[in-house]
């Protein structure tokens, strides 16, 4: 009778774990206004945020914080660009998990995002309801568990 208790007590444990998860966001973005707009726009819908300018912070972040659930992440940047990240990003076994939402203007933007496997991707001038709908879809990883089959390049 004791180990159906402590079995039922780890399982309330990992319910309360799941149930207690605020997805966490990376934005990657030189841009400080968006990357502001972003924190404050996603931080009221209960995400967690953390914002980088460039690549390498992204990747330090990344490795530095193993909280991140998604990456929304701007092509042109300074230092490291969004291209570079993404290619090291996807090379690095404990970070390409992670999706990317590309968040681009650029005229191949489209042909861009596929390139990178990238989630979904998000035009701008953003519509904070696009990037929203975009982080439903895309849905926290960390709040579910990885199957497989996840990956890949959906919705763009």
């Amino acid at each position: 009778m004791r180990a159906t208790t402590t079995r039922a007590n780890a399982t309330d444990r990992m319910t309360d774990t799941h149930a207690a998860h605020r997805c966490s966001i990376l934005i990657v973005d030189d841009d400080a206004e968006v990357g502001e707009l972003l924190r404050v726009t996603l931080e009221a819908e209960a995400y967690q945020v953390a914002c980088v300018r460039n690549g390498r912070e992204a990747l330090n972040h990344l490795r530095s914080h193993a909280d991140t659930c998604i990456i929304l992440l701007d092509l042109m940047l300074p230092i490291m660009d969004g291209t570079l990240f993404r290619t090291t990003q996807l090379k690095d076994r404990s970070l390409a998990w992670i999706p990317v939402i590309l968040m681009s203007g650029t005229p191949d933007a489209e042909r861009r995002a596929r390139e990178l496997a990238a989630r979904r991707l998000v035009k701008k001038p953003l519509d904070l309801d696009e990037v929203k709908q975009a982080l439903s879809a895309v849905g926290c990883c960390q709040a579910r568990p990885r199957r497989a089959t996840e990956g890949g390049t959906i919705g763009i």
